[in-house]
């Protein structure tokens, strides 16, 4: 796999955390971003117009790089609670993960947490890093 495509997962994984789309050029391997219109309904997308203008002139030239869904997202609260030997904790998100509004409590509880808090963003972002990596694994198949 391209090197700029490896050396950039955690910069695609943050992104796509913060609400970005990402797409890949199939032959330079050059990655786009673009704000994400379900999560900046009201943001100026002026900034982006060049990139935005790339991807509509060529956009079968390029691969969007998925973000997880929320379903997903759920998963990993799930294998975070599940892997925790603090069981204060673990019951604390196990309920939170029962309730009506599981990501909202889920992120209440975490960031009352202390120091999971950290071990909590460290477990997620490698499980998204991993998520992105899978998926430039499967682009470079197909390409092959």
């Amino acid at each position: 796999m391209n090197n700029t495509i490896t050396g950039n997962i955690k910069e695609i994984a943050e992104r796509l955390d913060c609400g970005f789309r990402a797409f890949i050029h199939i032959k330079t391997r050059q990655i786009i971003f673009v704000p994400d219109d379900n999560n900046f309904s009201d943001i100026d997308t002026e900034a982006w117009a060049e990139e935005f203008e790339q991807l509509e002139n060529n956009f079968t030239d390029y691969y969007e790089i998925d973000k997880w869904t929320s379903s997903e997202a759920f998963e990993i609260m799930s294998e975070f609670t599940d892997q925790l030997t603090d069981n204060n904790l673990q019951s604390r998100l196990l309920d939170a993960l029962s309730k009506k509004k599981p990501f909202r409590e889920f992120k209440f509880v975490i960031d009352n947490s202390g120091n999971f808090r950290q071990l909590w963003f460290d477990f997620k972002n490698k499980w998204q890093q991993d998520f992105v990596s899978r998926q430039l694994n499967r682009i470079k198949s197909i390409d092959e």
